[in-house]
């Protein structure tokens, strides 16, 4: 009998696929693997060969090299500002709305009274686009009708929260922070759900405050989210486009790299080797920023 099962098991193991069996793989990863590349790749590259050319969108494509990048970094007044915000957005959600969603998570894994509205509420803005969180703002906002200023009474001379250039981008930021928050806390709360308990008793056993068991331990054991959330804030923040477009199509101090690059692609220049320019130092900033944090997070788990 075992010697008839080792025959079945061994005939079971060197099974060969069938020609349905192939024709069904091949669908099932060849499709997604062909919209990738037509949707996001070929693009990608296009705009990367496109950058190196002056062309309208209907003459004749003229191979100018690098002079799209020599004039975006010298001639192009509007780069550097839009850069400046870009960083600010990144700063802004890593180090204030990450932390913040993430001291949500905690308190809500703590089993607070109705924690399960205090979720459901908090999440809430994370199923709005941030066009919908940009009339939004601009409904809390706005200078004459807005809820802010009616409510502190301002009006003889309201504030100008989303016209004056050195304010704008800080009520801008509030808004997107209010959806990111949303979503970092449900990431974290899923990654603080899944802590084993007993780490958490030993720690207590040793003495250790609820603080100190926080970052000693529990905060180490979260490391795959702190990847997941890292790359989210960088790519949230650089690709960051509709909420300031909603509110003053990105002028007036709410430039940003992403505006830039629609306004000069589809704006009434059409200069699209040069808005394809921009948007090549928008990827190869993103990349950067991501491909270093997963490196280092990489380099971290192995010398654990």
């Amino acid at each position: 009998m075992s010697f008839i099962s080792g025959r079945r098991t061994g005939r079971r193991g060197s099974r060969r696929f069938t020609r349905r069996d192939l024709v069904v793989l091949g669908a099932l990863l060849g499709i997604p693997l062909l919209l990738d590349i037509a949707i996001v790749w070929g693009p990608t590259l296009a705009s990367v060969v496109l950058s190196f050319t002056s062309w309208d969108g209907i003459g004749d494509i003229e191979w100018v090299g690098t002079r799209n990048y020599t004039n975006l970094f010298t001639n192009y007044p509007q780069f550097w500002p839009a850069a400046r915000h870009n960083l600010l957005w990144l700063a802004f959600l890593g180090l204030v709305a990450t932390p913040f969603g993430l001291l949500l998570a905690v308190l809500i894994d703590k089993g607070v009274r109705f924690s399960r509205f205090y979720q459901s509420t908090l999440y809430m803005p994370v199923v709005l686009s941030l066009a919908v969180v940009g009339f939004i703002a601009q409904l809390v906002f706005s200078r004459d009708q807005g809820a802010l200023n009616a409510l502190v009474g301002d009006t003889a001379s309201p504030t100008d929260w989303l016209g004056d250039p050195d304010l704008n981008i800080w009520m801008v930021l509030l808004a997107a922070a209010w959806r990111h928050t949303g979503y970092v806390m449900i990431l974290y709360l899923a990654g603080l759900k899944a802590v084993d308990t007993s780490l958490k008793e030993a720690a207590a056993i040793d003495g250790a405050s609820e603080t100190q068991t926080f970052f000693r331990i529990v905060f180490p054991t979260l490391r795959p989210v702190n990847v997941i959330v890292g790359v989210i804030t960088v790519i949230e923040s650089l690709r960051a486009f509709d909420i300031v477009y909603a509110v003053n199509h990105g002028r007036n101090g709410l430039e940003l790299l992403s505006v830039l690059v629609t306004d000069n692609i589809i704006g009434e220049a059409s200069r699209i080797g040069f808005g394809s320019a921009i948007a090549v130092v928008l990827l190869v900033v993103s990349l950067g920023f991501v491909v270093t944090y997963l490196v280092q997070e990489i380099r971290g788990e192995k010398d654990r």
